[in-house]
């Protein structure tokens, strides 16, 4: 099941160059390549006449030439030339989708073209502000369905051992959640309060001692997670809204795009209260976080393929906010009528 009227990320910006880009989203296979003057376009990766993937051709000006009869399309999908031929058949045409460029991220709208509002792109607070920075890493390929992935990105409490040595330790363990449930959007929280640190924020933190934390974890339809991690001195007042000078702010977005019912796509960044102009926390930054979600990977990939293999699951209490945001999906997918 997907949400067809939605924006996915389909590359990382500087992922696409002068060559035809292929990619697999929903289950439709999707070329994206670059206009003359840069702009970003995505068609169906398809020709019409022998349905050789458009992927195999190459980008002549505006347009992508297939790379068996050298039809040309454009970036709205219809074929403009047909090499020894002057009338070019109604059919010779492709269907192309609507893209944005935002966050550094190439964004494609998979359903009806009247409906795609870039506004609706997911904002990010901070994203280019004085005194903070961003780091990303690479898409990473995840072999699970992309729901088991959005159920993880909705629980605080795996972090204990999935990432007993870096995100959790045993002061993470056990604590209970709240389950706030929005319009689009499904919100899990917890304090973790006077806190012996997890390795990750204790090499970071510029305070000494126990912490207050708070684990914050939102899914907004269809597939996209901001994590939000808040890290001050124990007993310094931030449960309450009051934030320490020495307050460690880190936002983690996180953006799944189906691939098919087996695999996702996964591209992530992180912004941060701290270190703005520092190139080698950055640099570290990232590092640790795709040592940690490899980790995630390979218990996501594992659990994919026994439940694939038997069916069914237990629900515990960790599981109320990923199974609002199941119910809340399905429910904006009957609503399109499509599949």
């Amino acid at each position: 099941m997907y949400l067809n009227n939605a924006w996915y990320v389909a590359a990382w910006d500087h992922e696409l160059c002068d060559q035809p880009l292929a990619r697999t989203i929903l289950e439709e296979a999707i070329v994206l390549f670059r206009t003359s003057d840069g702009q970003p376009a995505a068609l169906e990766d398809s020709c019409p006449h022998r349905r050789l993937p458009l992927s195999q051709g190459c980008v002549i000006g505006d347009g992508l030439r297939c790379g068996y009869h050298g039809m040309l399309f454009g970036a709205d999908g219809r074929c403009t030339d047909i090499p020894g031929q002057d009338v070019i058949p109604p059919a010779a045409q492709v269907r192309a989708y609507p893209v944005a460029l935002r966050w550094n991220l190439l964004w494609i709208w998979m359903g009806e073209p009247a409906k795609a509002d870039p506004a609706a792109i997911i904002d990010v607070p901070h994203f280019a502000e004085a005194g903070w920075a961003v780091n990303c890493g690479p898409a990473m390929d995840v072999a699970c369905h992309y729901q088991w992935m959005t159920d993880n990105l909705l629980d605080p409490s795996h972090v204990s051992y999935v990432h007993a040595s870096s995100l959790g330790n045993a002061d993470t363990a056990g604590v209970p959640v709240k389950t706030e449930v929005g319009e689009d959007r499904v919100i899990v929280t917890r304090w973790l309060l006077d806190n012996d640190l997890a390795p990750f924020f204790a090499k970071r933190v510029p305070f000494a001692g126990r912490a207050d934390r708070l684990q914050h974890y939102e899914v907004r339809m269809p597939a996209q997670a901001v994590i939000k991690d808040v890290v001050a001195p124990a007993g310094s007042g931030a449960p309450e809204g009051r934030l320490h000078a020495d307050t460690f702010l880190i936002d983690s977005y996180n953006l799944v795009t189906p691939v098919d019912a087996d695999n996702c796509r996964y591209y992530w960044f992180q912004v941060r209260n701290y270190a703005a102009d520092d190139l080698a926390e950055s640099e570290a930054l990232t590092e640790d976080f795709i040592a940690a979600f490899n980790e995630d990977l390979v218990v996501l990939s594992a659990v994919h393929a026994g439940i694939k293999a038997r069916p069914g699951k237990l629900d515990l209490a960790t599981d109320v906010g990923s199974n609002h945001a199941r119910r809340m999906l399905a429910r904006m997918i009957r609503a399109e009528g499509v599949r």
